[in-house]
């Protein structure tokens, strides 16, 4: 590592970013190469359920346990370490055979990006001594994850149009290998912070989630009373409740019980799963929407996509100035009901639908939900305060990415049920719709301005 003295500041940030960008990256892009690796691969439509959610599922399982090991081993190594995973994984995406391999090589690159993510804001944060200016990294860092989200499903598509679907893991290695070098000699080596990683709690999680991942992908395939169907809804029910109640009795929880003294954190939490449910089912809804029912290849499908992505970047902008007018709460629960309203007029989608329509009402949508999405963080964080923010950051991030999982499982669940575009748009977006005047109730009833946390023991 160089010294201090001669370590470039404004390296940091890029050597940082690489990481939290390709995740965001292989989250969008890869929805657009889903026709592209059917054709290739013979991959049925539960296996492309499982291309987008085997990613999810150790992502969102593994994520509270690399804040743990973060702690233990440091943030420093645990970058480096879940990007060297990520990279193996990616190898293994881009040389994948058959759509099997694919999947585990999948499952793999989750796993690493569990790793990294959690450290990357915490050597961040490390990084920078003054306080504006980390306050001025930490805003550059949030444009470029707006950025990346964004443009995820157009460079896919480019990807995917000139070189193939496998292009789109095989850009990871050298942008990982970098990542890994950069942060050798970039980065300082916080000193490690010893904390209790509760094995069993994380296990019995990963068990919940893959239950619930494998009873919704497959159930529709199988059938829901197949016995691997059914033993997969018991372990996750099982293992739920094993969860809870260690969570209850447990000397080392997960959370700090504190955060759920009031119903405002859990409400909070809920919405920002909610919302992944929803955005993350319409990426993955329309992404095949456009392919299958309005002929558009991997790169028109990324252009279609791009300004609904972008709409998302302009209600987090609109954000702060609402917020700092009008408080967190009206924000949020005003972008909500517009989204639910929204996603109600979308039910009328049909493939001869006007392309302008659609993306006029699902642009309105989503500056809606980019609204709310900032104005949940925020409460989520003002509930939790400085004593608890760790554990709440990583809440609410381990929550929103279970709302992905089970958002792309039930669409792809939708798209089996229902033999023909018409019927499946409608009962999608009333899917959507619901989950967003739920989320909207629940800031109505239960999200109200926080009090004081005390420390939890």
């Amino acid at each position: 590592m160089l010294p201090d003295s001669s370590r470039p500041s404004w390296l940091v940030l890029p050597t940082l970013a690489f990481g939290f960008v390709m995740a965001m990256l292989d989250v969008t892009a890869v929805n657009v190469a889903l026709s592209a690796i059917a054709r290739d691969l013979q991959v049925p439509l539960s296996g492309l359920v499982w291309v987008v959610d085997g990613y999810t599922l150790t992502f969102a399982a593994l994520l509270l346990a690399g804040g743990a090991l973060a702690d233990r081993y440091g943030p420093k190594a645990l970058y480096q370490a879940g990007l060297g995973i990520f990279v193996l994984g990616s190898a293994l995406c881009g040389a994948a055979p058959d759509g099997a391999s694919l999947i585990a090589a999948r499952l793999l690159q989750g796993a690493g990006a569990a790793l990294f993510m959690p450290s990357s804001l915490s050597l961040l944060t490390h990084s920078y001594d003054d306080a504006q200016q980390r306050t001025r990294m930490l805003g550059i860092w949030s444009a470029l994850v707006g950025v990346a989200g964004a443009a995820g499903p157009l460079l896919g598509g480019l990807l995917v149009h000139y070189l193939g679907w496998r292009s789109i893991f095989w850009v990871n290695l050298p942008l990982g290998v970098a990542a890994i070098v950069m942060a050798q000699l970039l980065l300082a080596a916080p000193a490690r912070q010893p904390r209790t990683l509760s094995v069993l709690s994380h296990g019995l999680g990963v068990a919940a989630l893959a239950g619930t991942s494998f009873a919704l992908i497959e159930g529709p395939v199988l059938g829901w009373l197949a016995p691997s169907v059914l033993m997969a809804v018991a372990m996750a029910l099982l293992a739920g409740a094993a969860l809870l109640q260690r969570e209850r009795q447990g000397s080392h929880c997960l959370m700090p019980r504190a955060l759920f003294q009031g119903s405002s954190f859990a409400a909070a939490t809920g919405v920002g799963f909610l919302i992944n449910f929803s955005t993350f089912g319409q990426l993955f809804l329309l992404s095949l929407f456009f392919q299958q029912a309005g002929s558009a290849d991997a790169l028109q499908s990324g252009l279609r996509l791009l300004p609904l992505m972008a709409a998302y970047t302009v209600g987090n902008f609109a954000a702060g100035g609402l917020a700092a007018r009008h408080g967190t709460r009206r924000p949020m629960l005003a972008g909500l009901l517009v989204a639910a309203s929204m996603g109600l007029l979308l039910t009328l989608l049909r493939p001869q639908t006007p392309y302008a329509l659609l993306a006029l009402v699902a642009a309105i949508m989503n500056v809606a939900v980019g609204i709310a999405i900032p104005a949940m963080t925020a409460s989520v964080m003002q509930v939790a305060g400085k004593v608890h923010a760790n554990s709440a950051a990583a809440a609410l991030n381990a929550n929103r990415q279970i709302g992905a999982l089970v958002g792309v499982a039930l669409m792809g669940s939708i798209l089996h049920l229902a033999p023909h575009w018409p019927q499946r748009m409608v009962l999608a977006y009333l899917t959507m719709a619901a989950a967003y005047a739920l989320a909207a109730w629940l800031v109505w009833r239960h999200v109200h301005a926080p009090a004081p946390l005390p420390a939890c023991s």
